[in-house]
């Protein structure tokens, strides 16, 4: 039987954002990739409703002890819930993740229809603007114009940055690899350091040249280092 694989995307992050993780590894894994429901109606605090959500997609799958690997608010549901069930997480892989400092990249609320502001934020995101493609940049604008869901961007966006989890780092056992850019200037290398410092098992390997989301920017590395770590 194949061993798990959980990859959660960032706050505007999709799942294409993972092709160079699916194609590298999944003859070899069984990859889930659950679409956040960053957009539903709730009562709760979002990112609680994150967590819970993926609390009953694992259960509901019956995956036994995955691999968790987040980007950006991915990796801040992921602490989330390793921290709430360690037994039931084998590896923690964080990239850009959220939970200690982050810039937000669209301000308090995004210019919604500015094509040319959406590209410049989107851009901002990788050290290589070129990364930030047509269809990407598309993909990011046609959620900033809906008005719901850049209401629950904001909101989504609010509860993360309160949710501050120095304090439960040092009580993750779990094997942890942060995968980081030394451009990030959403989550900045410092961030990278204090995970590093908090977190009693833990690898960080740094990434020149590369911005916030690794698996997309220096996709044959990212995958290199990940092979390492979980063949360990």
């Amino acid at each position: 039987m194949k061993q798990s694989m959980i990859l959660l995307h960032g706050l505007f992050g999709g799942l294409s954002n993972w092709e160079g993780v699916i194609q590298h590894f999944g003859s070899r894994y069984d990859i889930h990739i659950p679409s956040l429901p960053i957009y539903d109606q709730h009562n709760q605090d979002n990112l609680e409703y994150l967590v819970r959500f993926l609390e009953q997609y694992i259960e509901q799958h019956k995956l036994e002890k995955p691999v968790l690997i987040g980007n950006s608010l991915g990796g801040h549901v992921a602490i989330l819930f390793t921290h709430r069930h360690p037994d039931k997480v084998s590896r923690l892989v964080l990239t850009g993740s959220s939970g200690l400092h982050e810039n937000n990249i669209m301000g308090n609320y995004p210019k919604r229809g500015n094509y040319e502001y959406i590209r410049e934020r989107v851009a901002y995101t990788f050290y290589d603007p070129a990364i930030a493609t047509d269809a990407l940049v598309d993909e990011v604008l046609q959620i900033t114009r809906n008005r719901i869901k850049c209401l629950r961007i904001v909101q989504t966006a609010k509860s993360a940055q309160r949710n501050y989890v120095a304090s439960i780092l040092p009580e993750i056992p779990t094997p942890t690899l942060l995968i980081w850019g030394e451009e990030d200037r959403v989550s900045p290398p410092d961030v990278a350091h204090e995970f590093q410092q908090l977190l009693p098992d833990v690898q960080l390997v740094m990434l020149s040249a590369c911005g916030h989301a690794p698996m997309m920017e220096r996709p044959e590395q990212f995958n290199r280092i990940l092979e390492e770590f979980l063949g360990k």
